[in-house]
């Protein structure tokens, strides 16, 4: 059963959602405020965190930060106005999608479930069926969700790894951003093109001084490094 914690400091939130999302099979926690909830993030296993923008203590900008220092945990930020300033704060800071507030408890549920899969399930391999891509100073273990780059760990979102595992799937392939939001997310339309790029700069700079990302101007991304055997 999936685990998931909710940070919010409306404590008239957490009751309803916990019932809510045990209806769909996972279990919700709750802390009203970031140091409580970072303190059951590094005392137990969390499967996504739901982060309100607005919180004592430090905001959910700062509280995702901090998360992201340590975890890769999936994170969904609440964000009480729904402008379009905080969903691009929250997702430059490693955030793996948004819900604006008020919203419909199902939509959050379904957000989750969502990402929750995304999490679970293995990219497609290629057609020879190996789970592991080589390439010049990168490899992506599939199986294992593990990229290394010259031999070192890279640590990334969920999000940010299915971006390069499809980019990886067809080397040199251009996909559009169309074709990268069908396989990461659907995000309203004023952030569509907002979103991918912030997340490839994210993917950009973890995998520096790789430079293996290529813009192809009003058509999309593609992986330009060449491919190796492994080893």
């Amino acid at each position: 059963m999936p685990r998931i914690l909710l940070i919010d400091d409306d404590e008239h939130l957490a009751a309803p959602l916990t019932t809510y999302f045990a209806r769909f099979g996972c279990t919700l926690e709750s802390a009203v405020r970031p140091s409580e909830g970072l303190a059951k993030l590094r005392a137990g296993t969390y499967d996504a965190a739901i982060l309100d923008v607005m919180l004592p203590e430090m905001d959910g900008f700062a509280l995702c930060r901090e998360i992201r220092k340590e975890s890769d945990i999936p994170i969904v930020m609440l964000t009480a106005r729904g402008e379009v300033m905080d969903r691009v704060v929250g997702l430059e800071l490693g955030a793996d999608d948004y819900v604006p507030k008020p919203f419909e408890p199902r939509e959050l549920v379904a957000r989750v479930q969502t990402i929750l899969r995304r999490q679970r399930s293995v990219p497609q391999a290629a057609a020879n069926g190996t789970q592991h891509r080589v390439f010049d100073g990168l490899s992506i273990d599939l199986d294992r969700r593990q990229v290394l780059r010259h031999g070192e760990r890279v640590e990334l979102t969920g999000t940010e790894f299915e971006l390069l595992a499809l980019l990886a799937a067809e080397p040199g392939k251009v996909f559009s951003r169309d074709d990268i939001l069908n396989r990461l997310r659907g995000h309203e339309a004023e952030l569509y093109t907002r979103a991918v790029d912030i997340v490839v700069s994210r993917l950009r700079k973890k995998l520096e001084p790789l430079d293996c990302i290529k813009t192809l101007r009003n058509a999309g991304y593609a992986l330009a490094v060449a491919r190796s055997e492994p080893a």
